[in-house]
């Protein structure tokens, strides 16, 4: 009879470090949610930006953020 390995870490998120890289893989997606947004901004022609209320210049400002502020 093949018998498991027990290697004491629970696939549930028991194991210690499981909350550190649930944080860690959140802020990538969050990280790379906000560049898709901000090219997506980047890219609307002018009068779609007035739509909305937001000068090509404060879309550049926008877009130009590094991904990691908010």
């Amino acid at each position: 009879m093949a018998q498991g390995l027990d290697t004491g870490i629970s696939i549930r998120g028991g194991h210690p470090s499981a909350g550190l890289v649930t944080r860690i893989l959140d802020t990538i997606l969050l990280w790379r949610e906000r560049r898709r947004q901000r090219r997506a901004l980047e890219a609307l022609p002018d009068h779609l930006l007035a739509d909305i209320g937001v000068s090509r210049l404060d879309a550049t400002f926008e877009a130009e953020k590094p991904f990691w502020k908010g």
